[in-house]
């Protein structure tokens, strides 16, 4: 059995896939501060904050682009509260095109449930915040 965390994370994804934001929410801390990609062209460069913000999120996806695909690879486990996960986004809308190589950093709370998650434009940036040797 993979570690809880790495678990929740991938679980973090797959609702977001689905864009089931009650399972999302249910997986975020009440407090939980998100910065994607798509809070520079929705939200002024501030993060997405509670579950109200990461609601807006997913509605902002919706008006910002018309595809978003994130195919998370790889997930490396950092210390007692963090996951990295590398992989790819695709998206196009807003008259950008997105296909490049991603990463993730997620941290949980002492519950298990998230707490902070933020999106690199590339896989080096996302390891090196989550402390992780990029190799």
């Amino acid at each position: 059995m993979d570690d809880p965390l790495v678990e929740t994370t991938r679980r973090l994804f797959e609702h977001f896939s689905r864009r089931d934001v009650p399972e999302l929410l249910a997986l975020c801390d009440p407090e939980v501060e998100f910065l994607p990609v798509t809070a520079m062209v929705a939200a002024d460069g501030e993060p997405y904050r509670g579950h109200d913000g990461i609601s807006r999120y997913m509605g902002d996806i919706g008006r910002v682009w018309e595809e978003l695909t994130v195919e998370p690879l790889e997930f490396h486990r950092s210390g007692d509260d963090t996951v990295v996960a590398v992989g790819r986004v695709y998206a196009w809308g807003v008259g950008r095109v997105i296909d490049a190589p991603v990463g993730w950093l997620w941290r949980f709370g002492p519950d298990g449930r998230a707490v902070y998650g933020r999106v690199y434009e590339n896989r080096r940036d996302a390891l090196e915040a989550g402390g992780i040797e990029a190799g």
